[in-house]
C-alpha cells in the first residue's frame, strides 16, 4: 500500500495487483489505486496497466490534485530496475531515488541486489545513469526503503540498516559519517520507522533523526525492537541519545503532529516485513513528546495492521490509518485459518481515524476558522506572508505549522517534514477577525505542496495548501 496527501484534501491509494478489490474499474477490473476524500468517503477508482509488467523499473505520474481517470503512463523507466525504492524531492526540485531489488528475489544473493542510485530531473524523467552507494553494499540484505531525510543545508541524512551518513547528492560525496545505531536492523525487511523530529526558529531549525523499532532476522520467530536513537546529524559531534518505545514493534511508522508530539503506530511484536511473516499485531498507538522525552498510550485500535499498512496527516489534523496486506492474495474474514500463518490474517479494507489530544472532547468545536492565506502562492523559503482567521476564543497562545507528509509505504514516510514558523503574534481586527505574519524558514525545503495549519490556543484550524518553489533560481543538478 502506498499513501500521499494530495493539495484538495484527497488521499491517493495505490496497492500491488490483486485478483479481487471492492473498488472495480469501469471495465470490471480490480482498482489496484484510487483517490480517497476522507471528508464524504468518497472514492473513486484509478486505472493502472492491470499487468504492471514493467513494474519494476515504470515511471508513471498524476496530477498534484489528482482529477484525472487514470494514471499516466508514457513508458518513461528508470536507469534500471528498482524494487522497493526509496525517494526524496532535491531542492532543485530533481528527485534521489536509491537502493531497490533487480528482480524481487533473495536479498542475500547480492547478484538479485541494486545498491546504486539515480537522479530524476524535475520532470520525473532518469538521467539514465546509475551510481553505486558504499552504504548500500555493505548493508545488504538489510538495505531496502532506506531512510532519507533533507537537511537545512541541502544535504541528505541517509540512514541503512544501522549505519547512516549525510551525503552531498550534488558532489556524489559522503559528507560526514554517524556512529551506528546499536541493536537490531532498522530497514527492509525489518523496517522500524525514521521521522525528523519537528523544527523551529528557536534552535535554528536544527534537524534531528528519530529511528525507532526494528527486527532481527526476516522470519515469523524474529524478535522486534523497542529502542529509539536521536541524533542530530548538523551538530559538531553528533551521537546517538535512546529512548524506550512502551513495546517492541517492527513496521512501526511515525507521524509528526501539530503540536509537535510525534506519533508511532501500526505493525507488529514479532517477525518481519512480507507475507506470513508477522504475528502479535501491536494495537496500541504510542504518543512521543521530544520535550519531556516521554512516551504515553493513546488509544487501542481492534485492527490489525501489519505489512502493506500506512498512516498519514489529514488536513483536519487527524491521522488516517489504512491497509494492511499480509497475503499475496486477497483473504476474507471467512477464509482465515488460525494456525495457518499465511491465512492467519485478512486483507484489511477499513479505514480508521486516529483522533490526537489537541481534537478531543469540545476541543474540536474550539478551531480557528475563516483561515486565508493572504499571499499568492508558490512561495519562496524566507518569504514572508500574512493569515487571517477567526478564533474560536479569546487567543492566548498560537502557533503557524508548515507540514508535508510526503509519500508514505511500507512504515516509510518519505519527504514528511514540520515546522513551526516564525511568527509576529497577532493583531485584533474588525469583525472578531485576527491578523499574524509567519515566515517561511530560509532552508533548503523540497519543493512541492505543503498545508500551513493555524493552531489557536492548542487546537489546530484545517490545514490550508501552498506550494513551495524556488522559482529559476537552480540549474538542474548533473550527473556524470
Amino acid at each position: 500500500m502506498h499513501a500521499a496527501l494530495l493539495p484538495n484534501g484527497n488521499v491517493v491509494f495505490v496497492d500491488k495487483i490483486e485478483t479481487w478489490t471492492h473498488l472495480k474499474l469501469p471495465n470490471g477490473y480490480p482498482a489496484y489505486s484510487s483517490i480517497y476524500n476522507p471528508a464524504t468517503q468518497a472514492l473513486r477508482p484509478l486505472s493502472l496497466d492491470p499487468t504492471v509488467a514493467d513494474g519494476l523499473n515504470a515511471i508513471r505520474y498524476l496530477d498534484a490534485n489528482g482529477q484525472q481517470l487514470e494514471w499516466l503512463e508514457p513508458g518513461n523507466t528508470l536507469a534500471s530496475n528498482r524494487w522497493y525504492p526509496s525517494a526524496q524531492v532535491m531542492p532543485d526540485g530533481s528527485i534521489f531515488v536509491a537502493s531497490g531489488s533487480l528482480n524481487g528475489g533473495d536479498l542475500t544473493v547480492h547478484a538479485n541486489n541494486n545498491p546504486t542510485y539515480e537522479i530524476l530531473d524535475p520532470n520525473g524523467v532518469s538521467s539514465g545513469v546509475n551510481i553505486t552507494m558504499d552504504i548500500l553494499v555493505r548493508n545488504q540484505p538489510y538495505w531496502l526503503y532506506p531512510f532519507l531525510h533533507l537537511l537545512k543545508d541541502g544535504t541528505l541524512f541517509i540512514f541503512v540498516s544501522r549505519q547512516s551518513q549525510i551525503f552531498d547528492v550534488e558532489s556524489g560525496t559522503v559528507v560526514k559519517e554517524m556512529p551506528d545505531l546499536p541493536s537490531f536492523h532498522r530497514t527492509y525487511p525489518n523496517t522500524g520507522g525514521s521521522v525528523m523530529l519537528p523544527m523551529s526558529k528557536m534552535d535554528d531549525f536544527e534537524p534531528s533523526i528519530m529511528v525507532c523499532g526494528g527486527g532481527q532476522a526476516e522470519g515469523l520467530d524474529s524478535p522486534s525492537e523497542d529502542s529509539c536513537g536521536i541524533i542530530q546529524p548538523m551538530s559538531d559531534k553528533s551521537e546517538w541519545s535512546y529512548t524506550s518505545m512502551p513495546d517492541h514493534r517492527v513496521m512501526v511508522e511515525g507521524v509528526n503532529l501539530l503540536d509537535g508530539t510525534i506519533l508511532w503506530l501500526n505493525g507488529a511484536h514479532t517477525g518481519a516485513q512480507g507475507f506470513g511473516l508477522a504475528d502479535r499485531p501491536a494495537y496500541d498507538a504510542l504518543i512521543y513528546d521530544p520535550t519531556t522525552r516521554r512516551w504515553a498510550k493513546a488509544g487501542t485500535s481492534t485492527i490489525a495492521r501489519l505489512y502493506h499498512s500506512v498512516a498519514l496527516l489529514l488536513t483536519d489534523g487527524t491521522v488516517l490509518v489504512s491497509g494492511s496486506n499480509p497475503n499475496e492474495m486477497p483473504l476474507h474474514d471467512n477464509e482465515l485459518v488460525a494456525d495457518n500463518q499465511y491465512r492467519k490474517f485478512p486483507t484489511e479494507f477499513r479505514n480508521e481515524i486516529w483522533t490526537p489530544p489537541y481534537l478531543q472532547g469540545d476541543k474540536a468545536e474550539q478551531r480557528p476558522t475563516g483561515i486565508k492565506l493572504l499571499v499568492t502562492t508558490p512561495l519562496r523559503p524566507g518569504q514572508e506572508f500574512t493569515i487571517t482567521f477567526k478564533p474560536a476564543r479569546p487567543l492566548a497562545m498560537i502557533d503557524v505549522v508548515l507540514h508535508t507528509n510526503g509519500f508514505v509505504t511500507h512504515a516509510v514516510h518519505m519527504g514528511q517534514v514540520m515546522y513551526h514558523l516564525e511568527q509576529s503574534g497577532w493583531v485584533e481586527l474588525t469583525d472578531s477577525t485576527v491578523k499574524v505574519d509567519a515566515k517561511i524558514p530560509d532552508v533548503w525545503l523540497a519543493p512541492g505542496p505543503y498545508f500551513v495549519y493555524v493552531v489557536a490556543n492548542g487546537v489546530p484550524g484545517v490545514g490550508q495548501p501552498v506550494i513551495i518553489n524556488y522559482g529559476d533560481l537552480f540549474e538542474p543538478v548533473s550527473v556524470q
